[in-house]
């Protein structure tokens, strides 16, 4: 199986990479990076104006032989969602989608960020209200290379949803941060990349 991996953004590749190392070694893993779609949607672009790209990288992905696609950006559903119409019947996940499914077993579910535009596209997608908390200084951790920085905030700022069932790490690059949110909450913590991994093998017939 080749599964190609969408960035657009480069702390996304590592978590997601890693995942499939433990949980999937057997696939084949290619990655896609554009980093410009998350400094233009920053910048102030429409997800209407970004889908065209999208498409393009989803065609290349299944031009060179992908059996599955994950986008690993979780403020680009539209853009994701126009992907996946298109290549149907080929597995195209949203980054966040199998991680809300299991989210569905809480009654409770709060979202934690570091990428704000995350908090206005993702919250919707749950079809039922969600605590939301941006970590402040989050990314610009991770831009600086202060990845322990990073999950410091992570858990800090997580301490604030105590009332919730479940905390949820709406991207890839927050995943590293799972065990520190954890333990400073006390509460069950799903990330994107092991829910991600765990629905492409079911839906492509992988045994668990």
């Amino acid at each position: 199986m080749r599964i190609a991996l969408i960035h657009a953004l480069m702390h996304s590749v590592a978590p997601i990479n890693e995942a499939f190392k433990r949980m999937w070694p057997e696939a084949t893993v290619m990655n896609i990076v554009d980093d410009s779609l998350s400094a233009d949607l920053a910048r102030g672009a429409s997800l209407e104006s970004m889908t065209p790209r999208f498409l393009t990288l989803a065609r290349y992905a299944r031009d060179v032989g992908a059996d599955g696609i994950l986008f690993t950006c979780s403020a680009f559903g539209p853009c994701i969602e126009a992907c996946a119409a298109e290549l149907a019947p080929m597995p195209v996940l949203k980054p966040n989608e199998a991680m809300i499914e299991e989210a569905a077993d809480y009654d409770r579910v709060a979202v934690l960020a570091t990428f704000a535009p995350t908090l206005v596209s993702l919250p919707p997608e749950f079809g039922r209200p969600v605590a939301t908390k941006l970590i402040e200084g989050g990314m610009a951790a991770l831009d600086a290379g202060d990845a322990e920085m990073h999950d410091r905030l992570a858990a800090e700022t997580a301490k604030a949803l105590a009332d919730c069932d479940v905390i949820t790490l709406a991207q890839f690059s927050l995943a590293r941060a799972a065990d520190a949110v954890a333990v400073a909450t006390g509460k069950p913590v799903l990330t994107t990349p092991d829910s991600a991994v765990r629905k492409l093998k079911r839906l492509l017939g992988v045994k668990a």
